[in-house]
């Protein structure tokens, strides 16, 4: 019965979102407390809630901090030299501003945060889509995807979680997947050239110089799931990501708008030389801030959260010496703070009563005991398909703590090794980054100002096949 509660909970919460009939906030709420109530448990609903909100809450500190971080780093200009340098490789290309979403995200990736990747590949390339008019919904799909790959580093998360739930060395299970690894990024790639031709149909090429002087979409008009298919298929949506909120006011959504006119998009802020907030003074100051920033977090000098919260207060106090500066500048980021934010603790709702009821163990015991017996030898196999759906509807701790060891005893009775089953258990990443679960993805759409909904329903198909083609990649590599 758990089971089958917890597959219709969770169908029914991507139902309504993708169908817009709630909000995602709403949504990671309501559906769980009423299942809650369904399973008979409503009576420690509050206990399950306060579990889940204990263990986010670290991650929305992190968040809290680094958007703060980010987007003063935006209003002072430390991305514009990025963003003028892509529009020039790009020379306002459709397709070259895909494939560079992929690489720059790529690259970004190595830090091994998500949250990070998605907040810098934003600020960068946020102001040539709306320039171009281009969709949205492909830059956070793209983006996504090419994390997901670069999420499998050791750093990462996933492969130290296989690691340590297996009691085996990461690197014996990262470095022989790097050529699946490889292959699977140049899938993301190759999609992203794709994406990007029918882009290029859709809004038509441009010269550096008419792209500067183009007139951006209005930003209550997001180009959404149907861009990318074909002419035509541009379609209308509400604004405000993750939390259908209009940002305003140097948001980090807009760019680095600086905070001194709404984010219209009246000015290619990214350029825009004159904006208030600018301290070219102090480039070099807040560009060594951030280096530091990155390797204090990649070498875990201290938790991240305690870093980005070190960072924004410094990069604050030097940037904006004055309290009614500082103020103003807390001030325009609020709303992106206060959305991703809200997002996590709505998620920890989620999570807590997945976790709290026992859905997670029935669903997980229950896609294991169906495995059947002929498909032993090929365990591998199995757990590379299984880990789509599971790192998709379950946290990773959830999936690698708790159903691989399961998947690993059921591949060692049939002669597959452990190491083999940690590898496929990490090719799911692509389409895990783009799950209801991770807080990074709200960062994502949020930035963005794309629904949740709407990206869900565009990323889902490109991220599994993927995933599909690391595995398979494993399998003909001989990895797997």
């Amino acid at each position: 019965m758990l089971t089958i509660l917890g597959f219709a909970m969770i169908a029914t919460f991507l139902v309504l979102i993708m169908m817009k009939k709630m909000s995602p906030i709403a949504a990671l709420v309501l559906i769980p407390a009423l299942f809650c109530v369904f399973v008979g448990k409503g009576a420690h609903l509050g206990d399950y809630v306060i579990d889940g909100v204990s263990s986010l809450a670290p991650t929305a500190a992190m968040l809290m901090f680094a958007i703060v971080y980010f987007g003063v780093m935006i209003d002072v200009g430390l991305f514009d030299p990025i963003v003028r340098a892509i529009l020039k490789f790009c020379k306002a290309d459709p397709m070259r501003v895909v494939v560079g979403t992929a690489l720059l995200a790529a690259i970004v990736s190595l830090d091994g945060d998500g949250s990070t990747t998605f907040m810098i590949t934003v600020s960068a390339m946020y102001p040539l889509y709306k320039r171009l008019k281009m969709s949205l919904v492909v830059m956070t799909g793209v983006a996504a995807m090419a994390n997901g790959v670069m999420n499998t580093l050791p750093w990462g998360g996933p492969t130290a979680r296989a690691a340590t739930a297996l009691k085996v060395d990461a690197t014996d299970i990262f470095v022989p997947m790097i050529p699946a690894l490889a292959v699977g990024l140049l899938a993301v790639v190759a999609l992203s050239y794709v994406l990007g031709l029918r882009e290029r149909r859709r809004v038509g090429t441009l010269t550096l110089d008419e792209a500067l002087v183009r007139e951006p979409a209005p930003e209550s008009e997001t180009v959404l799931v149907g861009a990318g298919a074909g002419a035509g298929a541009k379609a209308g949506a509400g604004r405000g990501g993750a939390g259908g909120a209009d940002r305003s006011q140097g948001s980090a959504g807009s760019a680095g708008s600086g905070g001194a006119e709404e984010a219209s998009g009246d000015d290619f802020k990214g350029l825009d030389p004159n904006r208030p907030t600018l301290r070219p003074k102090l480039y070099w100051f807040n560009a060594l801030l951030t280096v530091a920033l990155l390797t204090a977090m990649i070498m875990e000098l201290l938790p991240i959260p305690v870093l980005f919260l070190l960072g924004a207060a410094l990069a604050l106090t030097v940037n904006f010496p004055h309290i009614p500066d500082q103020k103003a500048r807390i001030a325009a980021h609020a709303d992106n703070v206060l959305n991703v934010s809200g997002m996590v603790f709505a998620a920890a709702v989620f999570t807590g009563v997945l976790t709290g009821t026992g859905m997670v163990d029935h669903m997980a015991n229950w896609l294991v005991d169906t495995i059947p017996e002929g498909m032993g030898p090929h365990m591998g196999l199995v757990t590379g398909l299984l880990s789509l759906p599971l790192t998709y509807f379950m946290s990773n701790d959830g999936f690698y703590f708790g159903v691989l060891p399961v998947l690993a005893e059921a591949g060692q009775a049939h002669g597959v090794s452990t190491l083999e089953i940690a590898r496929a258990s990490i090719v799911g990443q692509p389409l895990h980054m783009s799950s209801p679960l991770v807080p990074a993805v709200y960062v994502l759409v949020g930035m963005a100002k794309v629904e949740f909904g709407d990206h869900t329903r565009f990323v889902v198909k490109w991220a599994v096949l993927t995933s599909l083609v690391i595995l398979a990649a494993g399998i003909l590599f001989g990895i797997i």
